[in-house]
């Protein structure tokens, strides 16, 4: 289970594992970090506070260094930075190991931990706010090969899923999507940690915005089709005093064709404005048009026109974002370039991810971009009286 803060992974398996050691008499567990230097780093105290909490401390054993529980079972509390091939042996008749911040182990002690937890229904608990990619944990279970085994479950929780996600945290999360916008995703949204210096839309957008389109406004939708597992999205925006608005962002993955007009009709105003969508799936476009007479059409694409539309978006005085798009927002915060993992040099390269709604919006807005791409530029004559002649 990974995601970011506030979302209850940890109290979720601290409960879990006191229930598990009521159900099954003579359950041992081992509660595993990465680097472990005192029990004050380790969830003991949390374990200990559920089994308080669920008034069921006259069924257990609450020790200094370890926990006994219902049937002679145990639960304890060790670093894996401590082990050694023969050390972790020790550990082969564990019915449950959790391995807590999961992020900062390492490729060492994953491969020591994954085959020595093997009796016969054990499990292996890993929960984690993700760092990188790259990191072991990551790279072992948020990948095609681990999503299609059916001895292993990735769950994403964040604080949205978190029926009892308290006011007082949330009045912390909304202010770091105000003030630290760069470093919100990452807290709050499960997101890797960015280099800031990438970010591409950095201190240009202000997210969880209150507006309404006022009833003059020209309103733009754009969708970008979904492929496999890339998500279905679609955007309504608007633009006042070169201010770029965007009020909806709404989709999802895996959505039928025949599902795409309940998506659509999410966004107000859809069935009666012009929508520009990707022209990778003209089947789709025409099926929207000729069946649900949707008045969609393609978007125009060309070489340099994801740069060219990035320009254009930079471009606005500045981006305004519903509190209702976080799904476009969340995107906002973490597009950035490559970086070349070895210099950790910003590259001139864009990184083709987290852009599904910024794609949409690029589509919606394609008219716009397409003449400010044929304009001329007279920048460098700022001041200066000039002639300006039509160009060819």
């Amino acid at each position: 289970m990974w995601g970011g803060r506030g979302s209850g992974k940890s109290h979720f398996f601290a409960e879990n594992l006191v229930a598990q050691a009521v159900m099954r008499p003579g359950l041992r567990a081992v509660c595993i970090r990465e680097i472990q230097k005192s029990l004050a780093m380790s969830v003991k105290q949390l374990v200990t506070d559920k089994i308080m909490r669920l008034g069921l401390a006259d069924k257990f054993e609450l020790l200094d260094k370890e926990i006994r529980t219902p049937g002679g079972g145990v639960i304890i509390f060790q670093g894996m930075q401590n082990h050694t091939a023969d050390s972790i042996k020790s550990l082969e008749g564990f019915d449950v190991a959790w391995v807590e911040e999961a992020q900062s182990l390492s490729a060492h002690s994953l491969k020591l931990l994954r085959p020595t937890i093997r009796k016969p229904g054990s499990e292996i608990w890993f929960s984690w706010n993700p760092s990188h990619a790259e990191d072991p944990v990551d790279a072992f279970l948020r990948t095609t090969e681990a999503e299609a085994d059916p001895e292993i479950v990735v769950v994403c929780a964040n604080w949205s899923d978190n029926p009892w996600f308290p006011d007082v945290l949330n009045d912390e999360r909304e202010r770091d999507q105000r003030a630290r916008p760069d470093e919100y995703d990452h807290i709050w949204e499960g997101g890797y940690q960015q280099v800031t210096e990438a970010l591409i839309f950095r201190h240009r957008v202000e997210y969880g915005c209150d507006f309404e389109a006022p009833e003059d406004a020209r309103l733009y939708y754009g969708v970008d089709w979904g492929f496999a597992k890339d998500p279905t999205a679609i955007v309504r925006c608007f633009i006042t005093d070169d201010v770029l608005h965007i009020d909806y962002a709404e989709g999802g993955v895996g959505i039928e064709m025949d599902a795409l007009p309940a998506l659509f009709d999410k966004v107000p105003g859809s069935r009666s404005w012009p929508i520009l969508a990707d022209c990778a799936r003209p089947e789709t476009i025409s099926f929207m048009a000729n069946k649900y007479s949707y008045r969609i059409a393609a978007a125009k694409k060309w070489k340099g026109s994801v740069e060219d539309g990035i320009e254009r978006l930079k471009g606005f005085r500045g981006i305004r974002v519903h509190k209702r798009a976080e799904k476009v927002a969340r995107e906002f915060r973490t597009y950035s370039y490559k970086i070349d993992r070895q210099t950790e040099a910003i590259l001139p390269k864009i990184e083709d991810a987290n852009n599904h709604w910024i794609d949409a919006t690029r589509y919606a807005l394609d008219g716009l971009i397409q003449n400010r791409r044929k304009m001329p530029d007279f920048s460098a004559f700022a001041g200066q009286q000039v002639v300006r002649r039509s160009f060819v």
